[in-house]
């Protein structure tokens, strides 16, 4: 068992004599703790003591033969004056090297600290005092960096920030979308807006701002009185952040366009909405499109138009109302005055809500002038419904059916209501598998009908058969100025038939006829159709049509031809034409423009 003695060890210097009758004696102090060497645990302190000078003997010259019994005395008083303990010079000797290893060791240790820690970059107090009461803020990946760089994006950022909130205080516009700014970034920007004079439209759109961020609106927007347009789409500010926005816009008698779009706002977010809308007299749009209300989300919607009567137009494409929520918002559009657009794309609404709609729009007060049913799973049943509200509608401008599934007997019926309308002037019906009957069924419409300008049927599969029924009424007929039939299967032969159709039409200025696999023949049709003077087409599409450099001379040629040219747009993009066509194409540009001072764009 280890002994718990302990030895002490004195290891004196000891200055020159002086004079006097005493002197200083220091040395260091080494006490060993523990019984056995290799547990021994070594202490080394600095000793300073007071002794008293001893005189040493004296020793005289004699004469020779005295001199060996002289150096024996001097010896043992020299042993006398030494350690006074032979066992603590044995411990000395064993402890010496142990504690002269420890020394060392500990030294070496603190050197080699020193040259393998990093210099800590010294900081002025007041960076230092800056750095700790400062705004702090995200600006999306890249966070966790070293710290002299995240100090350096630290200070980049706040300085764009200062640069965003001059922009705030200077300009009736400003678009900061995409910025990354997030929740606290708009905390610093916010105080921008509070009595601003200037500002009239500001987008956050896209800035990684949650319902926290939004907190950063209170008593803002309250004390604006020029802000009208604010845009927070694409934040995922989510239920509670529309919650918050609400309770601060009870307060605000500026903003008439609020931008909601992919915020992930659901049914409790809509309820908010709807409640502010029943207190609000200032807002004329609203856009929800790309959220995730429902059925519920509807049915506050709907309640609310019913004591709105402010409201201009309600964006709720992409989201899951189908024909409950289709339903629900009927019964509010009844007793609505005030509602002129309606966009309700990609709901699933079916034959089953378009009946229900279609209904309340026939009871509504107001005028709507634009209806957006696209993507919505309605057939030729839903397509009945559409017809007869388009019969009795005085006020529609603009009617959006693509990507439905009508058929040729549900285009027939829309074609039938055309006969009778005279306020449509856009009609989209892309995409609803119509050909050549269901076509031949529009054309027809259009024969006595000035009111349509821009005819949408791309997506259909009309074939060259649709391409003439449709090109025979619009060589003379129709005030067609937009034609889009992109995709539509017409090939060369169909392409023939326009091409005819543009030698007498005077009213057509866009025309698509993209992915209708015209290739050459096709586009030297067109081509001779461009050589004959037309004072209205200016622009073309022929992109996807598998052209190669035989139809771009042809249009070349046209080009140079035609010294009254009128268009001044063509695409051949995403064809088969190598750097001969282009080259050809680019100096029949350059020949319009040396003659004619006209400017021609053509892009490959």
């Amino acid at each position: 068992m280890a002994s718990s003695s302990t030895s002490s060890l004195y290891l004196h210097s000891f200055p020159k004599a002086s004079s006097g009758s005493g002197q200083w004696r220091s040395g260091l102090r080494f006490q060993l703790l523990g019984g056995s060497v290799s547990s021994h645990r070594l202490s080394v302190s600095p000793v300073v003591f007071l002794q008293r000078s001893t005189r040493l003997p004296a020793i005289r010259a004699s004469q020779n033969s005295e001199g060996g019994s002289r150096r024996r005395a001097y010896k043992e008083s020299q042993a006398a004056s030494g350690f006074p303990n032979a066992k603590v010079q044995q411990i000395a000797s064993s402890v010496l090297p142990v504690g002269s290893f420890v020394v060392v060791t500990f030294v070496l240790w603190k050197v080699v600290e020193k040259l393998m820690s990093p210099k800590s970059p010294k900081a002025s107090a007041g960076e230092s005092k800056s750095s700790a009461q400062g705004v702090k803020w995200s600006i999306g990946a890249g966070t966790n960096l070293l710290q002299g760089f995240a100090a350096k994006v630290d200070r980049e950022a706040k300085q764009r920030l200062n640069e965003f909130a001059k922009e705030l205080r200077s300009f009736r516009s400003v678009d900061m979308s995409g910025c990354n700014f997030g929740d606290e970034g708009l905390f610093f920007l916010a105080e921008s807006l509070g009595y601003n004079q200037t500002l009239e439209e500001v987008s956050f759109s896209a800035n990684g701002i949650t319902a926290e961020g939004v907190k950063a609106f209170d008593g803002v927007l309250q004390s604006n009185i020029m802000l009208k347009v604010l845009n927070l789409s694409g934040n995922p500010i989510g239920d509670e952040g529309a919650k918050t926005l609400c309770a601060t816009l009870m307060e605000n008698s500026t903003i008439e366009i609020l931008q909601l779009n992919s915020t992930d706002v659901g049914d409790e977010g809509a309820k908010e909405i709807a409640e502010l809308l029943k207190r609000n007299s200032t807002l004329r749009v609203i856009e929800l499109n790309n959220n995730m209300i429902d059925y519920s989300g509807f049915t506050s919607l709907g309640g609310a138009l019913l004591e709105n009567n402010t409201i201009r137009n309600l964006h709720l494409n992409g989201n899951y109302g189908g024909a409950l929520g289709a339903n629900a918002l009927a019964k509010g559009l009844e007793g609505n005055k005030s509602l002129r657009e309606l966009h309700l794309h990609g709901n699933s609404i079916g034959d089953e809500g378009t009946r229900a709609l279609m209904a309340g729009l026939s009871s509504h007060k107001g005028k709507l002038a634009l209806l957006d049913l696209g993507n919505n799973s309605i057939t030729a049943k839903g397509a009945f419904y559409v017809a007869e509200y388009i019969k009795r509608s005085k006020s529609l401008v603009w009617l959006n059916l693509y990507m439905n599934d009508i058929g040729d007997e549900g285009a027939e019926k829309v074609a039938d209501a055309l006969k009778q309308n005279r306020s449509i002037a856009t009609i989209d019906m892309g995409g609803n598998n119509i050909h050549a009957e269901g076509i031949n069924a529009i054309a027809q419409a259009l024969k006595d009908n000035s009111i349509i300008t821009t005819l949408e049927v791309g997506y259909n599969p009309i074939g060259p058969d649709g391409a003439k029924a449709l090109s025979e009424i619009l060589k003379f007929h129709g005030n067609v100025k937009t034609l889009k039939l992109g995709w539509c299967q017409i090939a060369a032969k169909g392409a023939e038939y326009v091409a005819d159709m543009l030698r007498y039409n005077n009213t057509i200025s866009v025309l698509d006829l993209r992915a209708n696999g015209l290739r050459d023949e096709g586009a030297s049709c067109l081509a001779r159709s461009l050589k004959v003077v037309n004072e209205a087409l200016t622009s073309v599409d022929l992109g996807f049509n598998e052209i190669r450099d035989d139809g771009a001379f042809a249009i070349a040629q046209a080009l140079k031809a035609n010294e009254d040219v009128t268009v001044t747009s063509i695409n051949l993009g995403n064809n088969f034409i190598t750097k001969f066509g282009q080259s050809a194409l680019t100096d029949a540009r350059d020949h319009v423009l040396e003659m004619t001072e006209k400017e021609v764009e053509i892009f490959f």
